[in-house]
């Protein structure tokens, strides 16, 4: 049985996204309020959505991703949300099938959407991404963003999740110098977190694990048959682990380090 749709919050946030921040915003423009919290962009995007008539942007100081989306969560004002990435595009079958989600008269407190992972304009089948789901819809009042995790944030759901079918479209490889920045910001942020929780660095893990993560993805999930943007994803992805042990070293020096500073 279906009822009567609930609203949709879209919530996006967002820092020097022009190129990719219209189609996303033009991807939503379905639901009944889009809020984009943006991290003081400097490319144009905060004015783009300035003058975007079905636009709430706000604008918040980064400090990690957990944090930002959290307080873009705070934001939003109707039961359901939509959370998306800016590089991430709805497609019409799959706004279709969160429109007829919501109708549900038993929904589930939260859904995975399977993504298609875009290298620039052409679909990635494999190199690890072929199973790549995240939460993406789900009721305001029944999930939290975990304050264990400042990267990679993962959703607490207070019930049952669901998944849909149709595919969201992630086109998060845009140039190599982009990806790469992004890949080497996510290892230090990472690094951050294994610093907190004091997890210590280990010369095995800092050898073996971007190692693996290489051998993982380009022959375990298959990026060889991706030829050349194979290979580019595959070791971007694994220097992203290799920097995250880096990090975690030079975190743990900078402490020593201040530790016998400070020691009378």
């Amino acid at each position: 049985m279906k009822l009567k749709s609930q609203k949709i919050t879209a919530l996006v946030i967002a820092y020097n996204e022009m190129g990719y921040i219209q189609p996303c915003i033009d991807s939503v423009a379905f639901a009944d309020e889009i809020i984009v919290v943006d991290s003081f962009s400097t490319d144009g995007t905060y004015e783009y959505l300035l003058s975007h008539p079905k636009v709430k942007v706000i604008q918040h100081p980064f400090v990690n991703f957990t944090m930002q989306k959290t307080y873009a969560l705070s934001q939003a004002s109707n039961p359901w949300i939509l959370f998306l990435d800016a590089d991430e595009v709805v497609i019409d079958a799959l706004r279709e099938e969160i429109q007829a989600t919501v109708s549900e008269e038993n929904p589930h407190a939260a859904y995975w959407f399977y993504r298609k992972f875009m290298f620039q304009k052409e679909a990635l089948r494999f190199s690890g991404w072929q199973t790549d789901k995240n939460y993406r819809l789900f009721q305001k009042d029944k999930a939290k963003f975990s304050d264990r995790k400042i990267v990679h944030e993962t959703l607490e759901v207070d019930g049952s999740s669901g998944i849909l079918s149709e595919k969201l479209i992630h086109y998060c490889y845009k140039n190599y110098e982009d990806y790469r920045a992004k890949m080497l910001t996510y290892g230090r942020l990472k690094a951050k977190e294994d610093f907190y929780r004091e997890k210590k660095f280990n010369y095995f893990f800092y050898l073996f694990k971007p190692a693996w993560k290489f051998f993982n993805h380009y022959f375990l999930r298959l990026g060889i048959l991706d030829g050349k943007r194979g290979i580019t994803i595959c070791y971007l992805n694994a220097l992203g682990v290799f920097e995250r042990f880096r990090e975690l070293k030079r975190l743990e020096l900078k402490n020593e380090l201040a530790y016998y500073l400070l020691m009378p």
